[in-house]
């Protein structure tokens, strides 16, 4: 996401999308309310009758619309952002839909921008561009390849394959086993030209068999590719490598891999009982007491007052706001805890035993408390 223009009068900001993952970003920032403009077509109503039919029909115009729906559609990459017209040539008052896309220009006016909106905005800023990075989780017979590009994880691919047993050398196993390296390295050799860093993790030697490959092959792209073992492949092997934090080092760039990360943080201090705080009410006592260092949200709270209370209150005390997506595993971890959570600075434990947090209260108050 690029900040092309703030009006220093208005607080509007002009943003150029520039990634799927600002698309997503947009679709939490705009709220119903919000003023939202961009170039879109539109028919016209006083286009003369000497003009061409096609062109008398629609006309490239720039509108502006108060904000009533937004939707976000991940798959085929678009936000459309529906309301009545408030700025343009003609059609005021009358409702329209503006389609955004990657490339996308868009001018959005905020009565006032709450610590969450201001997250979200941060986050785009800064981390123009998405490098995509490729991961592969391989192991025999079951193998997947996932592309990281900002805030998606995209499947790039399955690799299931029956590999008979070696039984002798030359037998159907080991040439079932060539086949599969072969395979898999035509794969990374494809996808991973794009990719800014590669990443072969699994159990035992296979990753190592493919980078040995790799190196004869595409020697450019395996000067690219990083090594690290997980228990599994395949997607779970995936998932256990993003929640580790093992590749953090080369997965830095990738807010899904730092998504996966954080709530992993959370859901082991949770474990532990200590320094983290669980729901709406024990994170506001936790942010009152000066205790959170991070606090991770569910997109779907973003609309909640009681919520936007607190982070605003969290933002103003310096600490670090993280909004997790629904429909991603950590998202779906992080609903199991009520939607809303905090990693802590330091032990604590809230001054009520009631708190609305899930589950029962806890059996003893935290060290230091």
């Amino acid at each position: 996401m690029r900040l092309l223009h703030r009006d220093a009068t208005t607080g509007a900001l002009r943003l150029r999308l520039e990634t799927p993952s600002d698309l997503w970003r947009i679709a939490r920032f705009v709220r119903p309310g919000d003023r939202v403009g961009a170039s879109t077509t539109r028919r016209d109503p006083e286009a003369p009758l000497d003009v061409a039919g096609a062109e008398r029909a629609r006309r490239r115009v720039y509108l502006a619309v108060r904000a009533e729906q937004v939707e976000f559609h991940g798959f085929s990459k678009h936000v459309r952002v529906t309301g009545p017209i408030v700025e343009g040539p003609f059609d005021i008052g009358r409702h329209h839909t503006l389609d955004l896309t990657e490339g996308d220009d868009v001018t959005v006016a905020k009565s006032e921008l709450s610590a969450a909106d201001r997250a979200l905005l941060d986050e785009g800023l800064e981390r123009q561009g998405d490098p995509v990075i490729l991961v592969a989780a391989v192991d025999w017979g079951d193998s997947s390849l996932v592309r990281l590009r900002g805030r998606a994880i995209e499947p790039v691919a399955d690799v299931r394959r029956t590999i008979a047993g070696k039984r002798f050398e030359g037998g159907q196993g080991e040439k079932d086993r060539a086949a599969y390296v072969d395979e898999l390295r035509g794969l990374l050799e494809r996808e991973g030209s794009a990719a800014t860093a590669v990443v072969l993790a699994g159990p035992g030697f296979l990753k190592d068999a493919l980078a040995r490959r790799l190196a004869e092959t595409a020697p450019e792209l395996a000067r690219r590719v990083k090594l690290y073992p997980t228990a599994e492949g395949g997607r779970v092997g995936v998932d256990e490598l993003l929640r580790s934090g093992r590749a953090s080092e080369v997965l830095r760039a990738s807010v899904a891999a730092e998504e996966a990360e954080v709530v992993e943080r959370l859901v082991q201090a949770v474990a532990t009982g200590t320094r983290a705080a669980v729901g709406v009410a024990e994170v506001g006592e936790a942010v009152d007491a000066g205790a959170t260092e991070t606090i991770l949200v569910g997109e779907e709270h973003l609309a909640d007052p009681a919520v936007l209370a607190v982070l605003d209150r969290a933002r103003a005390g310096r600490a670090r706001l993280f909004v997790v997506r629904a429909d991603d595993p950590p998202g779906k971890r992080l609903a199991g805890l009520g939607g809303i959570a905090a990693i802590l600075r330091y032990d604590w434990t809230s001054a009520r035993r009631a708190t609305g947090s899930p589950g029962p209260p806890r059996a003893a108050p935290r060290s230091g408390a």
